[in-house]
């Protein structure tokens, strides 16, 4: 299939070029500036610009672009964050909406839609959207998709949790800590942490690209959920640590203002729709995925 690619140059969408690449299928990157290779074609997302001519026989769009979330959420960078996830994502679904070939469009969305703290909830792909910035942040990203999906495209957005992964910049962040002996849980740790090994995000994007009964919200996420605390301990055994450090829930208010409730905060998200069709996990616990981040 032809898969373009928004987003391709970060973490994510390197990953899935490469995996897409070395299955034999045909991806074309969307980029910012001139191209310099074959596979890239220029975009203006801010203008909602693309060649639609170029992507006329795409079977498949998938929006990656974002700005970076792990960051102090000033007024100014809100409006980033928002922007950079809502004009991609838009563009995409204009596009397809006009071509005459409706193509699959697949958007990049997150768990933090629910809300920044669930607490034991069980969250499914049914459960309605939480409060809160990133709530909305999520409600307008999706809603970008609508174009495409009144044109008649077969639309899904990926609420993933933390992907981890060897080179992902969130699990570098993360276990560098526990790599100098110096980690712990956040908080209380009886948060629920949603988590998702690289290789299962990779193979559940193509999965949802494969399966045309897949659409709307697609939880990405651990199907056994696995709390902070939890994965701190697992996370320290697979790199010979102790994770006897823990860090009070004020430090990290006070260091990272309201992004500290992606971390302090419960989400409990479960991946019914993946599971339900026929989705099986690799790395489907906590102990696994970190062992596979270690090394992928």
């Amino acid at each position: 299939m032809k898969y373009v690619l928004a987003g391709a140059s970060g973490f994510l969408g390197q990953a899935l070029a490469r995996d897409l690449a070395a299955d034999g299928q045909d991806v074309v990157r969307l980029v910012r500036r001139a191209p310099a290779a074959p596979d890239e074609l220029r975009w203006d997302p801010a203008r909602g610009e693309l060649d639609l001519d170029a992507i006329a026989d795409a079977d498949v769009l998938v929006n990656l672009a974002g700005a970076n979330i792990g960051r102090p959420w000033t007024p100014t960078y809100r409006a980033v964050l928002r922007e950079s996830r809502v004009s991609t994502t838009s563009t995409l679904a204009n596009a397809a909406a006009k071509l005459d070939r409706r193509p699959t469009v697949i958007t990049q969305s997150g768990v933090g839609g629910y809300g920044l703290d669930r607490g034991d909830d069980v969250l499914t792909e049914d459960t309605p959207l939480g409060d809160g910035f990133l709530a909305e942040v999520v409600r307008v990203w999706e809603g970008a998709l609508d174009p495409a999906r009144e044109a008649g495209c077969r639309v899904a957005s990926l609420r993933t949790g933390v992907v981890l992964g060897r080179k992902a910049p969130a699990f570098q962040l993360l276990s560098l800590p526990f790599r100098f002996g110096l980690g712990g849980r956040f908080g209380s740790g009886t948060q629920y942490f949603p988590v998702v090994s690289l290789t299962d995000w990779l193979r559940a994007a193509r999965f949802v690209a494969d399966h045309e009964t897949l659409t709307g919200p697609i939880n990405v996420t651990l199907p056994n959920p696995v709390t902070n605390a939890e994965f701190a301990r697992e996370l320290a055994k697979a790199l010979h640590r102790p994770a006897l450090i823990p860090v009070p829930a004020a430090v990290m208010k006070a260091a990272l203002g309201e992004f500290a409730w992606e971390l302090l905060g419960s989400n409990r998200a479960l991946p019914t729709r993946l599971q339900t069709a026929g989705f099986t996990f690799r790395h489907p616990n906590a102990p696994e995925a970190i062992t596979a981040a270690l090394h992928t």
